[in-house]
């Protein structure tokens, strides 16, 4: 099971998408970004390498997101991103922070849940009280 999220610039969860462990995030994606608990669209997504996909890029661009995410060392194609847009990279950690506190529940870590309904159910859950825990 593959568990995909979005945060917002403080790290707390704007939505999240889980989907079977096969597909390739690239793919889930644009999925994960119209799974969102708000209605305002992100501007920009920060992923690591394995997001460097042009189709990607142009997917997101009809929503009106940017995406920022350094070029693959095998890219065949001329690159799209420069020094500039890349700096805002380094604040990726604050989606893997996200995925720390996600990791403090244990029933979301271990899944006992068979069906992936309810795994969805545990992780909204979970998201829930992370929001809680920041605004009170």
């Amino acid at each position: 099971m593959k568990l995909m999220a979005v945060a917002d610039r403080f790290g707390l969860p704007l939505g999240v998408h889980t989907c079977s462990a096969s597909p390739h995030e690239v793919k889930l994606a644009r999925e994960t970004v119209c799974e969102r608990f708000t209605d305002e669209r992100p501007e920009k997504m920060i992923g690591d390498k394995a997001y460097d996909s042009d189709p990607l890029d142009a997917e997101l661009a009809k929503l009106d997101i940017e995406l920022i995410a350094p070029h693959k060392a095998n890219r065949k194609k001329a690159q799209t991103q420069d020094g500039r847009k890349l700096r805002r990279y380094k604040r990726r950690w604050k989606i893997e922070r996200l995925f720390a506190w996600l990791g403090n529940f244990r029933r979301i870590v271990v899944r006992y849940e068979y069906h992936s309904d309810n795994y969805l159910g545990f992780v909204h859950l979970a998201c829930i009280v992370i929001l809680l825990r920041n605004y009170f």
